[in-house]
């Protein structure tokens, strides 16, 4: 059962786009972050999610907390925290039957001597029967008519222990319960022997996602042994097949710092950990992968075990395109498809998948199984692990795992999406229809073409220290269009040792780029002229007079003023006093360095810098932003400085301070997108019409929802 699917062709590419201008989309209309159900100096996450039957509580598991929380979205625009109910142990999923919570519980003390419950609670907290079940649970599923609920009890391996391969012992087994009036009935209990069905370990299954459909008959994916598995209500094991293999080509499998899309891997295990009834006859699975496998991509396989539709790396690379792939796992599993969700909304059957490391959403019509059709992609938080629909209420939502609140970054959140009439609002920003395939992320800077109207230059950082590249955007197109992508070169290869930060016309067919140094990684602080071809023309050091007093953060943006270049230093340096920053001038002609200071914002929390630096009419424009995120963002904005003002003195001499005012605060308006506040508002520029647009750096999707905003925010 093994397959080969090659890269697209442009012209496949093209018809592969995802549809975004469509009658009917789904579109975030608000994220909700779990902390906000405990007293948020906790780590807490939101796994496994489910409702309630009416649709207005959200109910999910949080492994951190030991806990299910609830969220009230009878105002599905506005959610609100209903608290936590712990659960005495791991709950490692949660299933809704009515206003009924059954939750599975690990409380193994050990891989090798695993257990668990599942248990089951109302809305109030008032907790009802438990039912042993003999192992360590993973996923659950209700039966649609309530009659019973299915576990995969996983007794999952120890990954540091004979060499991280099943089989360890104990094997694992699918549990069925009864439930009568949505109460458990534990007597009942049965468990359906998985055992001697695989060739990969046979002695050991270890059951990763269960889902049962309106006949009862309940799928079992089991992942180490890459295979599936169909099982009657009473335990009995209806079929059985391998989930199979599969060979890709046009994969980035390495990771360099550069998106290079000529790998190839062959033979690999699906592996596939979600799995989805579509109708009476087929299953979707995500084939995730976790020992030996991992294609990237999903399938449709029949009742019978036939292949009837897989994607290759189609998805993948729908996710390249968008600028979510995470180059960090070139060399793992890519964008690792984990889980998913199926329902038909309006007459429209859909496949919801939840590509976990690319922090994204795919949306697939599934009218015809054998020809699923990608109609959207969905931005996501951070490690998206769970989904529910409510097509009655036109919504889904997404339970996304990662709190990186101890470092500063974004907490776990729940995100909630709307299906209604008109073009999605996302992507701001996509490759598709390119003439290649074209991976992009970490934008850092952003330039209006002074030749051609509706046309930006974008840039890219150290992130992908082995690829610096000029991305050429064209903002007449919805959503805007990357069109080419052009290599700084040095000598003719890759130019190594460059932190791009910013990027200006050089007024001559070329471009300035400004680099944020780092002595203590070999990156000089300096500036450099590339020709139309990106090959380096001049490279410019930063003079000894400001390397002498230099620290981490350096340049973050430049322009031309009259003839002379302007460069935004983000941060103080050592002789700068508190709050002021340099923006530094160099005139290309005499080469003379000059100097004014920059008053900016005491920060609230962690620290305020300089993230760009345009000019615009009589007026030079700059962004400051602190280094926070979400809830805890609190300057975001575009200040402006009289070009008037702008007059340097020598370095190492009395520097001006320029005065300068608030153009716009930009928290209303990356707040709008429905997700939280991103910390990293990077790049600023002026169109021919003079509207502001601004773009933002996703960290190259490592740690990072991945999620790219480029906005026009009219004119100022």
């Amino acid at each position: 059962m093994t397959i080969r699917l090659s890269i697209l062709t442009s012209t496949a590419l093209a018809a592969a786009m995802p549809a975004f201008a469509q009658e009917m989309a789904f579109d975030r209309i608000a994220s909700f972050p779990v902390a906000r159900n405990s007293d948020g100096a906790a780590e807490s996450s939101a796994e496994i999610i489910a409702a309630t039957a009416d649709g207005m509580t959200l109910v999910y598991s949080d492994s951190p907390l030991g806990a299910i929380g609830m969220i009230d979205i009878t105002d599905p625009a506005a959610p609100a925290p209903l608290g936590h109910i712990e659960v005495g142990g791991e709950p490692t999923a949660v299933s809704v039957l009515g206003r009924t919570a059954f939750v599975a519980v690990n409380t193994s003390e050990s891989y090798a001597d695993p257990s668990g419950v599942v248990t089951s609670y109302g809305m109030d907290g008032t907790q009802g029967a438990t039912c042993d079940l003999g192992g360590q649970p993973d996923s659950t599923a209700i039966a649609p008519d309530g009659s019973f609920i299915a576990i995969a009890v996983e007794n999952e391996r120890d990954e540091e222990a004979g060499d991280g391969r099943v089989g360890q012992m104990p094997g694992g087994t699918l549990a069925i319960v009864d439930l009568a009036d949505a109460a458990l009935d534990c007597a009942s209990l049965r468990l359906a022997d998985l055992t001697g069905l695989a060739e990969i370990a046979p002695e050991d299954p270890e059951p990763e996602f269960v889902d049962v459909n309106a006949a009862g008959e309940i799928v079992v994916t089991l992942q180490e042994n890459n295979h599936i598995a169909i099982v009657g209500a009473d335990g009995t094991v209806l079929s059985h097949f391998s989930a199979g293999t599969v060979s890709l080509d046009g994969i980035d499998a390495s990771d360099d710092g550069a998106l290079v899309f000529d790998g190839s891997l062959s033979d690999v295990p699906r592996e596939p950990d979600g799995v989805q009834w579509i109708d009476a006859d087929h299953v979707a699975i995500a084939n995730e992968g976790d020992m030996d496998g991992g294609t990237r991509g999903w399938s449709v396989m029949d009742r019978d075990g036939n292949v009837v539709w897989d994607s290759g790396t189609s998805f993948e690379h729908a996710l390249v395109e968008v600028g979510h792939y995470p180059d960090a796992r070139s060399d793992a599993k890519g964008v690792e498809p984990e889980g998913m969700e199926f329902a038909t909304f309006g007459d429209t059957p859909y496949v919801f998948i939840l590509a976990e490391r690319a922090s994204a959403v795919g949306v697939y019509d599934v009218t015809d199984p054998a020809n699923p059709v990608l109609a959207q992609i969905l931005p996501s938080g951070i490690a998206p692990e769970g989904a529910v629909a409510i097509p009655e209420r036109n919504l889904l939502v997404t339970a996304n795992e990662s709190d990186l609140g101890a470092d500063g970054g974004a907490r776990s959140h729940v995100m909630i999406y709307e299906y209604r009439e008109g073009a999605p609002s996302y992507p701001h920003l996509t490759s598709a229809g390119a003439d290649r395939l074209i991976g992009w992320s970490a934008l850092s800077g952003l330039a209006a073409d002074p030749e051609r109207r509706g046309i930006f230059r974008a840039v890219n950082d150290s992130f992908f220290g082995a690829q610096p590249t000029i991305f050429t955007i064209d903002a007449t197109q919805v959503p805007a269009r990357i069109t080419d992508a052009t290599v700084v070169t040095r000598n003719g290869d890759p130019a190594q040792k460059l932190d791009i930060e910013g990027i200006a016309p050089d007024g001559e067919g070329g471009l300035w780029l400004a680099s944020e140094g780092r002595t203590d990684r070999l990156i000089p602080h300096a500036i450099y002229r590339v020709d139309a071809t990106g090959e380096i023309a001049e490279e410019v050091a930063f003079p000894p007079e400001l390397l002498a007093h230099e620290t981490r953060y350096g340049a973050e943006g430049i322009t031309m003023v009259d003839g002379r270049l302007w460069i935004a230093m983000q941060r103080d340096w050592a002789d700068d006093a508190e709050n002021m920053v340099k923006l530094v001038s160099y005139d290309p002609e005499s080469g003379e360095w000059g100097a004014v200071l920059y008053e900016r914002a005491a920060p609230e929390a962690g620290w305020v810098g300089l993230s760009e630096i345009t000019v615009h009419g009589e007026h030079v424009y700059l962004i400051e932003r602190d280094n926070q995120i979400g809830a805890a963002a609190a300057i975001k904005r575009i200040t402006r400085v009289p070009v008037s003002e702008m007059v340097p003195a020598p370095l190492g001499s009395a520097l001006p301070v320029v005065g300068h005012e608030v153009a716009m605060d930009l928290l209303p308006a990356l707040a709008a997108t429905g997700g939280y506040v991103v910390d990293k508002v990077e790049g600023l520029a002026f169109d021919a019409d003079g509207n502001a647009w601004i773009v933002t750096d996703n960290d190259g999707v490592d740690d990072s929802s991945g999620e790219t905003l480029l906005l026009n925010l009219g004119p100022l």
